[in-house]
């Protein structure tokens, strides 16, 4: 399934709206200056696991890369814009961190940080009957970021085991590595 169209599925089966839409944008001033906070819990989540961080600390740089790339995504939680281009950013991602080893099971519990730290920050920052439409509203952009990553994960383990590979691990590293070397022809 395309990116746009698994998008779409994801937005109809979790009943994300344009006013689910509005309500992320208008949280943006509130929670994007919360990305490095959020970047840091994530990163020292992920270099507790020898296995991740082998996977981190790998290329020198990497990590505070990463940092970037992390207040990039995170922003784009919050703009208010989802779209095709959104989903085949979110696709991307999942590839790359599939390429590099980084499979569901580390990338769903990582998520949940994410979450935990953001859903506190929403109600330490917003009182009233606001707090729950901003709650809804997050809680359902991260299961389409869920939803739309693990895609991408089953797409690169699919065509990873149609080339051959049969160690699982393997087959999702290679399958990623060409899809997103495809995506660059």
């Amino acid at each position: 399934m395309r990116p746009g169209e698994l998008l779409d599925l994801l937005k109809r089966r979790t009943a994300f709206t344009e006013a689910h839409a509005r309500m992320l944008a208008e949280l943006g001033q509130v929670m994007i200056p919360l990305a490095p906070e959020v970047a840091l819990a994530f990163y020292d989540y992920l270099g507790r696991d020898p296995e991740l961080s082998e996977i981190l600390h790998a290329v020198p740089g990497r990590v505070e890369r990463l940092y970037g790339t992390f207040a990039r995504w995170y922003g784009d939680l919050f703009s208010g814009t989802y779209d095709r281009a959104y989903a085949e950013r979110r696709r991307r991602i999942g590839l790359v961190h599939a390429r590099l080893g980084i499979g569901p099971r580390a990338m769903i519990p990582a998520m949940g940080i994410v979450q935990e730290l953001s859903l506190e920050h929403l109600r330490t920052a917003l009182r009233g009957p606001e707090v729950f439409a901003a709650v809804e509203a997050f809680e359902k952009i991260i299961a389409i970021e869920i939803g739309l990553i693990e895609e991408s994960y089953l797409e690169a383990l699919s065509l990873g085991l149609s080339l051959g590979y049969r160690d699982l691990k393997e087959a999702l590293s290679q399958g990623a590595a060409a899809l997103l070397q495809a995506g660059h022809s």
